[in-house]
């Protein structure tokens, strides 16, 4: 396995690297640093080993991440396809041995000519389409509507629309179920076909109209301007605000064309043709982002509005989609496409494209998919086998790159969780019978059987949940096969049910026609029966219960079922209260088998991210069959000079003296069991005070918990005996709450509260010089502000403290996860017997052809395993370490202080755990030398800043 790790500090450097064989020009749009340079170089030799390379690669937030990622990636797509171009020619002139060389060049001449033809004309289409788009922003800036025009929304007029009483029959038409058979249904079962989960009725739309893919695509697939498939590359991020914060960053550089710069020569001209060509990119998203009917995108929730569009796709709806590409409006779907190919879009700029030429963006953007170089989508669309088979996505021999990747196998869990609340049950149950009171005889053959079989689920559901709501006990793992016992649900088939409620849209009509007897403002003893509310609507517990039958048909070992009794919140009503609640969870044990359709299909994988270390979790269960060659791990250092970073490790307040090895009386150690030591945190807040003494501007400091940091801020606001003593029994007392408010203004970040209101507040502190503030009933002057917040909290991911707003972030504590939670337990279960299963498969049978499952593991064996366990343990708990420790330091010229508060933070196993460049950062046996010693090393470093 490849690894290479740089610290390599500032240095700039030419925007060409050098490989095993060529010179490589990255295209930076700047002049790169060193560490960009590694990171491009190990982007581009990551995709041109292909065969399924893995690359995990680390660059600190701030190091132009984004920026290199395109740079490196781009530059190798340009160069792959100019190669498979030449290639081409190459067979050409390999077919033709023999020939007379006229013959030969003037066949290659026609295939060249060829090339450059098919070329321009989409270039000239392209620039054309940009030029009308310019044009268009520069007359809508001048008429004072801002230079990107507004985002059309539809419009509250456009949103609702006068209701009237339907009549039986008109009720029948939009909410009964229509026939359906095992053997049938609504869609095809060919889950390897790219439509699989449109109905039939759009499928053969888009067949007719050249969106279909492969063998299925009708005639006119060959209209003017369609777009061969070609190599791609499907970019992920976390949130759209990530993606579009791409997007933005792919505007900047040019890349060569993507054809031989002789094919790319038109006639005439002179020199070797165009130097650049605009980057195809098109953005894809859920119908929530997309859809422009202003009918459909009001039902709020993903599901209903899935099942609308749906559902008006199909022949016999009396509602059809007038923006559903179709043969009449096949222009405008190629005006949609060649608009999206052309300008780097956004999400937002695909609704306001598909508005503005009256065509659907969520289906329409699959006519830019064949000819795009770069495909950005949010992580569920991608994670999920059957997201991408909806969206025609296919990753056979395409790239994968995985940004903000610290987070993935949390992200592959997520997508894969579902839960259920006993009063969303009961809520389904009921609302289950008004619509089979209401419909109920007019259900045919196995739409009635299927219906009631939906009933006894929810009832067994139901009775489990209330047995366990009234047993002892919080929390604990579920035995999936006690859950369904009752009403004989255990003998139905939960798949082909979950198939069934999809399909016929059973889940839509039910929820659709409680919210019409809603809205018909039915009598108040009916309502009473519903108990419904309008929150019931954008919250559709028949779609919540379909999505977690769908996790018990997984494989067993791969995910637990969790039940835990919900205590009611803060400022809850009474009624509320007085309504106990319980729910079931499933959560995803593994991540291997279900991002493994994703490693052993794309032509390379990059997990990119600020802070991936430790990487070992990724190889183990994301890669855990791929040989060490297979995977190549980076982790780039900083742009910044050594001089602009100090990390301390304060393991003790008093120095230990030298050569001594045992652990100090006033260690500062936040294990479970010593935290609440009430010296230790008083002693953590005066070391604190001391830290905002010498200081400027703002400091931030990460606990391990809400909980620890309700915990500490009692004890702080309580009198402090040491402030008393010091300054004599009359003195009045003072708290270390007090007196750290003299320091700096104080605030604290609360688990329901308002994360922006917060870090706005804070902001205003840190960049107003000498905030005055009410601290415990006298006003205080303070220079700067203190944040107290919570690691894998609002404020330890996304948000940015540069600059004056983090000059120090103080890490207390290892955040380790609660191993005694039923979650946490099942984990380290499933990973010891895991690992515990390959260590046996590993061992090759004996002669006599003895199996190796009948091996019995030997104590080493077992030992690994619980290190693997423990391994995994302590991973997550730096992970969310080294992302709080990322929220400084984000440009070239920042300066920081980074303050580990933990004695356990100078043990080498930890320290291999940190970044690079925190590691590289470390002040040599800062661990032994106490308070004292810090305050000199914080003194000397912000003195020598501010000199």
């Amino acid at each position: 396995m490849s690894h290479l790790t740089k610290n390599t500090g500032a240095g700039a450097s030419s925007a060409t690297a050098t490989t095993k064989d060529e010179p490589i020009n990255f295209h930076h749009p700047f002049t790169p640093y060193d560490v960009q340079i590694d990171f491009m170089r190990a982007v581009y030799d990551t995709l041109e080993t292909g065969n399924g390379q893995v690359g995990i690669l680390e660059s600190p937030t701030g190091t132009g991440k984004s920026l290199s990622l395109i740079c490196g990636a781009l530059t190798w797509l340009r160069s792959h396809k100019r190669r498979l171009y030449e290639a081409d020619f190459q067979s050409v002139a390999e077919k033709m041995v023999g020939e007379p060389d006229w013959m030969v060049e003037n066949a290659l001449l026609r295939k060249r000519e060829d090339l450059q033809r098919k070329w321009e004309a989409r270039e000239k289409r392209l620039g054309e389409v940009r030029n009308r788009e310019k044009q268009e922003e520069e007359d809508a800036r001048l008429k004072g509507r801002g230079a990107k025009r507004a985002r059309l929304d539809g419009g509250a007029d456009e949103r609702t629309t006068a209701r009237r009483t339907k009549g039986d029959e008109e009720e029948e038409k939009e909410f009964l179920i229509g026939d359906w058979s095992r053997e049938g249904g609504d869609v095809d079962d060919d889950e390897d076909d790219p439509l699989y989960g449109i109905s039939k009725e759009t499928r053969a739309l888009l067949e007719r109209t050249g969106l279909g893919f492969g063998s299925r695509a009708g005639k006119l697939e060959e209209e003017e301007g369609k777009e061969e498939d070609q190599i791609k590359i499907y970019y992920t991020s976390r949130t759209h605000s990530q993606l579009t914060q791409f997007i933005s960053e792919l505007r900047r550089p040019e890349f060569p064309p993507s054809v031989p710069s002789g094919a790319a020569k038109t006639k005439g001209q002179k020199g070797d043709g165009p130097t650049s060509e605009v980057v195809k990119q098109v953005p894809l998203s859920s119908r929530q982002k997309l859809c422009i009917n202003p009918t459909v995108n009001r039902l709020g929730s993903l599901q209903a509005i899935n099942d609308r569009c749906t559902e008006m796709q199909q022949s016999k709806s009396a509602k059809k989609c007038s923006f559903m590409p179709s043969a009449e409006n096949i222009k405008t779907t190629h005006q949609f496409r060649d608009t999206v190919m052309a300008t780097l879009p956004d999400i937002e700029d695909m609704f306001r494209i598909g508005k503005e030429v009256k065509v659907c963006p969520y289906y329409a953007s699959r006519t830019a998919i064949p000819g795009a170089e770069v495909v950005t989508l949010p992580y569920p669309l991608l994670l999920q086998k059957s997201a991408r088979d909806a969206l025609g996505i296919k990753l056979e021999g395409n790239i994968v790159i995985i940004d903000e990747a610290h987070n993935i196998m949390d992200a592959v869990a997520n997508v894969h969780a579902a839960e259920i609340k006993l009063s969303e049950l009961r809520r389904a149950r009921k609302m289950l019978g008004v619509y089979v009171k209401r419909f109920g005889k007019k259900l045919k053959g196995e739409n009635r059987v299927l219906v009631a079989q939906v009933g006894r689920v929810i009832e067994s559901l139901s009775e489990w949940l209330d047995a366990r709501l009234k047993a002892k006990g919080d929390q604990g793992i579920a035995d999936t096969n006690d859950l369904l016992k009752a009403r004989g649900a255990d003998q139905i088939n939960l798949y082909e049910l979950t198939r069934y409620i999809q399909e016929s849209k059973l889940a839509y009509k039910v929820e659709s026609y409680a919210s019409h007897i809603e809205e018909e403002q039915i009598p108040a003893t009916s309502k009473q029966q519903l108990q419904m509310t309008t929150s019931s609507v954008s919250s559709p517990v028949l779609h919540t219960l379909v999505s977690f039958l769908n996790t018990l048909t997984n494989l067993s070992t791969e995910g637990r079922v969790f039940y835990e009794k919900i205590k009611p919140q803060p400022g809850t009503s009474q009624a509320s209260a007085a309504s106990p609640d319980i729910k079931l969870s499933y959560l995803l044990l593994s991540p291997t088998h279900a991002f493994s359709s994703i490693a052993s299909s794309a032509r390379a994988v990059i997990l990119a991210g600020g802070t991936m270390s430790p990487f070992e979790d990724y190889k183990a269960h994301l890669f855990p069959t791929f040989p060490p060659a297979k995977i190549t791990t980076i982790s780039c250092g900083h742009v910044i000079p050594s001089s602009n970073l100090c990390v301390w490790t304060l393991g003790s307040t008093r120095p230990s003296p030298p050569g001594t090895t045992t652990t100090a009386p006033d260690a500062f150690e936040f294990s479970f069991q010593k935290r609440s030591d009430m010296n230790m945190v008083r002693q953590l807040g005066l070391a604190i005070l001391n830290i905002c003494t010498v200081v400027p501007d703002g400091v931030v400091v990460f606990f391990p918990s809400y909980g620890y940091l309700d915990e500490v801020v009692s004890i702080w606001q309580s009198p402090d005996p040491l402030s008393q003593n010091a300054a004599g029994p009359a003195a009045p007392q003072k708290s270390i709450w007090d007196r750290l408010g003299v320091k700096k203004a104080l605030f604290r970040e609360s688990k329901g509260g308002s994360s922006d209101d917060i870090l706005a507040e804070y902001s205003n502190a840190v960049l107003t010089p000498d905030t005055t503030q009410n601290n415990g009933g006298s006003m205080t002057t303070s220079a700067g502000a203190l944040l107290l917040s919570v690691v894998g909290g609002k404020m330890s991911e996304g948000i940015n403290f540069s600059d004056r707003l983090g000059r120090c972030v103080v890490i207390v504590g290892l955040p380790y996860p609660n191993i005694n939670s039923p979650e946490w337990k099942a984990r380290i279960e499933y990973i010891e017997s895991t690992a515990l299963s390959r260590s046996i498969q590993n061992v090759p049978p004996s002669e006599g052809g003895e199996n190796t499952v009948s091996i019995r593991p030997t104590p080493q064996q077992k030992e690994q395993a619980k290190q693997a366990a423990r391994d995994f343990y302590e991973n997550a708990c730096m992970r969310a370490v080294n992302q709080s420790i990322g929220r400084a330091i984000r440009h070239r010229g920042d300066y920081a202080a980074i303050v580990l508060v933990d004695r356990r933070f100078g043990t080498e196993r930890i320290k291999t755990k940190l970044p690079g460049w925190i590691r590289g950062g470390i002040v040599e046996g800062s661990e032994k030398k106490g308070l004292g010693g810090l305050m000199g090393a914080l003194s000397s470093f912000f003195r020598g800043k501010a000199s």
